[in-house]
């Protein structure tokens, strides 16, 4: 089930964060991600954040900033099973407007999104990592 984010959440969000980031973008230094554990972690206490949760616990979330998706993350093991799409849903049901950006490495993402109706709008390169990314959008 989705429901809000609360604060008794955050350490195994702020897990699924670094621990799928890690994963998923191997292309980008580890110490990045590491680096940037905590303030992160902090933006998640005060953000728009959504989780995925079953009797297991939280397998995934999703944050928003307005009409922008900062993240949709699924922890290791429990990806490929919908609960992105899931998430991903529900965000569209919020809003009538949605972008992103994404690493152009992160094929299995960009495919993900582009299956969901998701379009390139627009390529740029990260400034804080210098890795090329699209800015994708999907409108109701």
């Amino acid at each position: 089930m989705v429901r809000r984010m609360e604060t008794a959440d955050l350490n195994a969000v702020a897990a699924i964060w670094l621990d799928t980031n890690l994963k998923a973008h191997a292309f980008i230094p580890s110490q990045y991600w590491k680096r940037n554990y905590e303030a992160v972690k902090g933006m998640l206490e005060n953000a728009e954040v959504y989780v995925w949760e079953d009797g297991k616990g939280i397998q995934g979330f999703v944050g928003l900033d307005r009409d922008y998706i900062a993240g949709i993350f699924v922890r290791d093991g429990e990806q490929s099973r919908g609960i992105g799409r899931e998430l991903l849903d529900f965000a569209k049901g919020l809003r009538s407007v949605l972008s992103l950006n994404v690493y152009q490495k992160n094929s299995r993402a960009v495919r993900f999104y582009r299956g969901e109706g998701f379009e390139i709008r627009s390529e740029s390169v990260d400034g804080n990592t210098g890795e090329p990314e699209y800015l994708m959008e999907w409108r109701h």
